[in-house]
């Protein structure tokens, strides 16, 4: 297993390009103060709940949002009709903002191009937090599961089990047996990514050819010695995923306590739960590129220095918003942090004792 484990490290740590885009936009990301860091993950989640839960302006799901880069919200339209019209009344929006002295600019957005104020859509079709959050907690008799995998059985054909409970319980056996410990911040981040990935599908797909609950490439897959047959396996899939969170942990951990070694224990430890979710989902060859002493890693350097001023959260999508555009860095990492811990919260409220 050491050399399939290997391969996997050979995988997330490839050379990255460090991209240069003169997208016009990436210029007002350029621009825009660290200490604009402050808050912004506040300000981005309120946003972010309202899309994910269908709250506040987003409970009629036509609609579009504008934001500015400290994540502020800014306004809201109805959508007046298809995609053009919508393209359309957009950017005037935009350009309304910035003759009203809302913004400091403004730039016309386009099919392919990222405008500025930046905008979400309330529509996402592809986003049901409700239902995907009753099929982790086995709501209904036919969301309940079991299993055996490793030498593990986790519920049985007549009493069977929440997919939550069964997570769990490959999570901290199979942590257990290679002596590595799952924290609870990293719990939570593990079930939220699951609604994240996936809905907590068993039969879920991506364009990347990504597939089942966590959303695991084929190579990947193959690297943790899984029979094709097994890809789609639940518990595979998780006993995957926590050799994978290992593996990105050994190589995150010195390049994290070497940057933010120095902060207080628990916000440390919730730093670097957010910063392992961050790998999961762009690889951890990035994340370290964002901890290192080149370009990308400036923005961890300003902000480290000045660590005092920002909590956990704001931390970890500074990183990120600052290295936009570069190394294959888009909006989507940053709403990703986010999005997860949204989604944990919502485990967490829904069933307490899965988070303690």
């Amino acid at each position: 297993m050491r050399c399939c484990l290997f391969l996997i490290v050979l995988f997330f740590l490839s050379p990255l390009r460090a991209e240069t885009s003169t997208a016009p936009w990436l210029q007002v990301v350029r621009d825009t103060p660290y200490v604009f860091s402050a808050g912004l993950y506040d300000n981005l989640a309120t946003i972010r709940r309202w899309v994910l839960l269908g709250e506040s302006y987003c409970i009629e799901s036509q609609r579009h949002l504008l934001f500015d880069q400290r994540g502020r919200f800014l306004t809201w339209f109805d959508n007046p009709g298809d995609v053009a019209a919508n393209q359309i009344e957009l950017n005037a929006v935009r350009e309304r903002l910035y003759r009203d002295g809302e913004v400091h600019r403004w730039i016309a957005g386009s099919a392919t191009e990222t405008g500025y104020p930046f905008a979400l859509r309330c529509d996402q079709p592809h986003v049901d937090l409700a239902a995907s959050l009753d099929r982790l907690l086995g709501t209904t008799e036919e969301d309940r599961v079991w299993g055996t995998w490793d030498g593990i059985t986790a519920g049985s054909p007549e009493q069977p089990w929440s997919l939550a409970e069964v997570v769990i319980e490959v999570m901290q056996t199979q942590a257990k047996r290679r002596g590595y410990d799952i924290t609870p911040a990293m719990q939570r981040a593990f079930l939220g990514q699951i609604l994240i990935e996936s809905g907590a599908r068993k039969r879920s797909f991506s364009a990347a050819q990504a597939v089942g609950l966590l959303q695991l490439r084929p190579e990947v897959l193959a690297d943790c010695e899984l029979a094709e047959r097994f890809y789609l396996h639940r518990m595979a899939q998780v006993d995957c995923a926590v050799r994978l969170y290992q593996q990105n942990d050994r190589n995150l951990r010195p390049a994290f306590e070497q940057r933010f070694g120095d902060l207080p224990q628990l916000k440390r430890e919730r730093l670097y739960s957010l910063l392992l979710v961050q790998a999961y989902h762009g690889g951890i060859g990035r994340m370290l590129a964002l901890l290192g002493d080149g370009e990308e890693g400036r923005a961890g350097r300003e902000l480290a220095a000045d660590a005092e001023r920002y909590s956990a959260e704001d931390l970890a999508l500074g990183l990120v918003f600052h290295n936009l555009g570069r190394i294959s860095l888009g909006l989507d990492s940053l709403y990703y942090s986010v999005d997860v811990a949204i989604a944990a919260e919502a485990v967490c409220n829904a069933e307490p004792g899965l988070c303690s």
